[in-house]
């Protein structure tokens, strides 16, 4: 390969990262993004000193690659923070994970009652067919608690109606329903909730601190990060990408690419190839939305607001979905420590109401609801800032998954191109899930052979290690057999069987053997069993008993058995569904 071989099209986390695994590798990329500055949508924007978080990034992962490239890059400046997250909810505060006590204070006896009582009916009379998300979560939760904690905030996230969501959206989003690893993790305690971690690493002064280490290292390298430079078509022949064009400062610059390393949004990617592409695949990625985000950026003039580093707002009667407290992320966020620097995080589609609102609007919409929310007042804010992010959220609507193939397989056809990243894959994944797919694209140009697309987060694949996964759990075929239910009517008949045997034989054999020298033992029998002697009848007799006896006996082992089994794996499965619910937030 020559130098400027590999062209790399966005420069965020998954860009930057694939970008210097190239440099590692001696081979100097060249980086566009239409920005005028890294990390995507993990970028930081310095607004007079404050520094503000698009979205609050956490850094958590289990994949020690990825965890030693970030404590590398950052040394002394990758903060531990302590995690305070909570939910507004009527205004009070719900520890996040939900907490027995806590609820039981802030919602009163009655109402966790209901919640109770709701969910006892969902157990009874469930949903026969789960059509949608909202039917799903019911069926689980109960109808209360999903209407308490779940219903509002994820309409606010998505902007449809619950039950408009498909089902098949929250078996992905919420793990650990499956039986084998429900009762894998109750015996040995396998699974923890994935992103709901009691401490995270956190750069010093935001994520773009991270990202703007890794740009100086690329062009420490010999790289170019050529930013202001906006793709505007990817020439393709003979099932090779060829060369790409695209505007920076004004000006068409036109390279030659070897291989070409996408994370910009799929539908885009695919809108630039020339010549066209058939309209299939153009239709197919025009069927894939996204969902967008606005952060209005709010300086209070308190020293301190709440001590969580950001609250979940699940009242229908502001707009505002999360409001960040970046201070508390890390003091350096905010140059006065006087001072308070809030994010009022409103999730939208691009041209509706709130996108098309003017800043001034949005400031004004931003102060009066965090009044209304009585966390300060309108009087307190002395500065704002609005920053919008398009294509934040990919969703997975009833038809994604169907668009998604048609594209993966029209893009596979393409040779030396590779997509990578939330966007680049329409993947809703992890900062760590996006880095490793850009290293492991570099590492296909060198001749591996992943399967970027075969990635799978919710095995673990980034936050444990597979082979320590795999040493943890129990194999399913273990499993199964030891939870099979057991035949009653089979294990009763063989109990019944065996006990007629013995006793027969018991019988018997002095009979026929040793005449009149009989064991008083056996005589006793005949207190028991009616009618028996110490004869060739009487062992028929005692024989009919004993079966009787033991078939009675081994059909009640074999019921309570499967109902204690029953019991504890239905248990097992609720603590997995109540353990992935608790960090379902963290993943909308």
């Amino acid at each position: 390969m020559t130098d400027e071989t590999v062209l790399i099209l966005g420069a965020g986390p998954a860009g930057l990262s694939a970008a210097y695994e190239c440099i590692n590798r001696d081979v100097r990329p060249i980086v566009l993004d239409k920005e005028n500055t890294v990390g995507g949508m993990a970028r930081t924007n310095n607004c007079k000193g404050y520094y503000f978080d698009i979205g609050g990034h956490r850094f958590f992962t289990k994949n020690q690659r990825i965890g030693r490239l970030w404590q590398d890059m950052l040394g002394d400046d990758f903060l531990k923070v302590d995690r305070m997250s909570r939910i507004y909810h009527q205004g009070r505060f719900f520890n996040y994970p939900l907490d027995f006590i806590n609820t039981l204070s802030n919602l009163g006896i009655a109402e966790s009652l209901l919640i109770v009582l709701s969910y006892c009916k969902a157990q009874l009379l469930p949903y026969p067919q789960e059509r949608s998300f909202e039917e799903w979560v019911i069926n689980r939760f109960g109808s209360r608690l999903y209407r308490t904690f779940l219903k509002t905030y994820t309409e606010k996230v998505w902007g449809i109606p619950c039950h408009k969501i498909q089902s098949g959206w929250a078996e992905q989003r919420i793990k650990g329903l499956s039986l084998m690893s429900a009762v894998s993790n109750a015996l040995i305690g396998t699974q923890k909730a994935r992103s709901l971690i009691n401490e995270f690493h956190y750069p010093l002064k935001g994520p773009g601190m991270m990202w703007q280490r890794f740009q100086q290292a690329i062009l420490a390298g010999g790289g170019r990060v050529e930013l202001n430079s906006k793709a505007v078509g990817l020439n393709h022949k003979n099932g090779r990408i060829t060369g790409v064009t695209y505007i920076h400062n004004e000006k068409t610059v036109e390279v030659p690419v070897g291989h070409l390393i996408s994370s910009i949004p799929i539908t885009r990617l695919v809108s630039l190839l020339e010549p066209k592409t058939p309209d299939e695949i153009y239709k197919a990625a025009h069927r894939l939305s996204y969902r967008a985000f606005i952060i209005v950026g709010l300086v209070v003039d308190k020293k301190d607001l709440f001590p969580d580093q950001w609250l979940y707002i699940h009242s229908p009667n502001v707009q505002v979905g999360r409001i960040q407290n970046f201070k508390n992320w890390s003091s350096a966020m905010v140059p006065d420590p006087r001072k308070t620097s809030v994010g009022m995080e409103y999730f939208c589609t691009e041209g509706d109401e709130i996108w098309t609102m003017p800043d001034s609007d949005l400031t004004e919409m931003a102060s009066r609801e965090l009044s209304e929310l009585g966390l300060a007042h309108m009087d307190d804010i002395q500065d704002s800032f609005v920053m919008r992010q398009p294509n934040a959220y990919p969703i997975y609507d009833h038809s994604y998954q169907k668009q998604l193939d048609i594209i993966r397989d029209f893009l596979g056809t393409i040779d030396n191109l590779q997509t990578i990243g939330r966007n680049g894959m329409h993947r809703y994944n992890n900062m760590d899930h996006s880095m490793l797919t850009g290293v492991l694209a570099v590492e296909n140009i060198f001749g591996e052979n992943h399967d970027l697309w075969d990635l799978n987060v919710d095995r673990g694949y980034l936050e444990e290690d597979d082979k320590t996964a795999d040493r943890k759990l129990i194999p399913e075929k273990i499993l199964t057999q030891t939870f099979a239910r057991m035949d009653k009517l089979a294990f009763a008949t063989a109990v019944g069987s065996v006990l007629g045997l013995i006793f027969f034989i018991a019988t018997i054999w002095p009979v026929i053997i040793e005449g009149d020298m009989v064991d008083p033992r056996l005589i006793l029998l005949a207190q028991y069993f009616i009618g028996y002697t110490v004869t060739i009848k009487g062992a028929f007799v005692a024989s009919a008993y004993s079966f009787g006896w033991g078939f009675l006996l081994g059909w009640l082992f074999a019921y309570l058995r499967n109902l204690f089994i029953g019991l504890y794996i239905f248990r097992a499965k609720k603590k997995a569904e109540l353990l992935s619910l608790r960090d379902f937030f963290d993943h909308l």
